[in-house]
């Protein structure tokens, strides 16, 4: 009888323990929550196409357009937690708890981070006319015009608008905030002058930055861009520690097997040591990354205490 139950038990065990050893038996879904063509769906391509090669399987991107990438991080959420579907997650997932919105999913239950991917640094840009060449000049130029000055954004609640939000913020100056539909045409009103600063990523702004069409005064990583190498950090200049970038990172479904979520964190360590990715990512202006994911999972939660903090500082409310 015990012997009855024994093989019963390995029987009931040995499908679920096929399927991890035969992990990836079919192609992967890679699900992004914005529209083929932009900086983080070409991102999650990259990655995609590299994660086929070495696991010998078809990973395919899911663009998953809406309200505000949480379209495709409730479909995530509520898959099957079998690593056959993964989340390429920016920040807006964490603004949105942030701003206490109503989602169908809660973040820190029903998905489970994988690694921080990569980072594109914000730039502190001014329009040519703004008399300052420096982040120390542009604060001295704003405290003695308050609300004299208009920064644009991708949008109210966008991580392009909390930057500079922050960044006003922490030099307790006062700007007037012009919210656009996506940080390009934000870029465009900067060149014809219809506002005079903007934070945002080195994507964004390099092409305009090397034509000289706008000034970049600072920049918001710890380290300086190889992009930009006589541009200085923020940090080295006027605010010690202030870090702030368009980040991206890969979240799967909350009880995807431990073997699997192994399995899948190798792999995109991997394709961060590759010199092509490394190479293909740099030309943007777009770090690497990497980590644990404890390591995510904490910075996630870091980020969420930083960006409620700003906004009910700043009273901001969502569009």
């Amino acid at each position: 009888m015990l012997l009855h139950i024994v093989v019963l038990a390995f029987a009931a065990m040995s499908p679920h323990a096929s399927a991890q050893n035969d992990y990836p038996s079919r192609p992967l879904r890679l699900l992004v929550g914005f529209a083929p063509g932009g900086s983080t769906d070409l991102i999650a391509r990259l990655l995609a196409q590299k994660l086929s090669t070495q696991m010998n399987t078809n990973v395919v991107v899911d663009n998953r357009v809406g309200a505000n990438t949480n379209i495709a991080a409730d479909m995530v959420a509520k898959a099957r937690p079998d690593g056959y579907t993964l989340l390429f997650n920016p920040p807006s997932q964490i603004l949105s708890r942030a701003f206490g919105e109503t989602l169908g999913y809660d973040l820190f239950k029903d998905l489970a981070p994988l690694a921080l991917f990569a980072t594109a640094p914000q730039v502190l840009v001014v329009h040519p006319s703004i008399p300052a060449n420096s982040a120390a000049e542009l604060i001295a130029h704003l405290k003695v015009n308050p609300d004299k000055l208009a920064y644009g954004s991708a949008g109210t609640g966008s991580i392009i608008h909390l930057g500079a939000l922050l960044f006003l913020q922490l030099n307790n100056l006062s700007a007037l905030h012009v919210p656009y539909k996506g940080g390009g045409p934000a870029m465009v009103d900067l060149v014809g002058g219809r506002i005079q600063f903007t934070m945002q990523s080195t994507t964004t702004v390099l092409p305009m930055v090397k034509d000289k069409r706008v000034r970049a005064l600072a920049i918001a990583s710890l380290k300086r861009s190889a992009l930009l190498p006589d541009l200085p950090t923020l940090t080295e200049t006027v605010m010690p520690g202030f870090e702030i970038g368009s980040w991206t990172g890969v979240m799967l479904p909350a009880g995807t097997p431990p073997a699997i979520v192994k399995r899948l964190h190798g792999e995109i360590m991997k394709v961060l040591q590759d010199p092509d990715m490394k190479a293909r990512l740099a030309q943007d202006g777009i770090e690497p990354l990497g980590s644990t994911p404890e390591q995510y999972g904490a910075y996630l939660k870091s980020e969420l205490q930083r960006w409620t903090r700003v906004i009910k500082t700043a009273g901001v409310k969502p569009e």
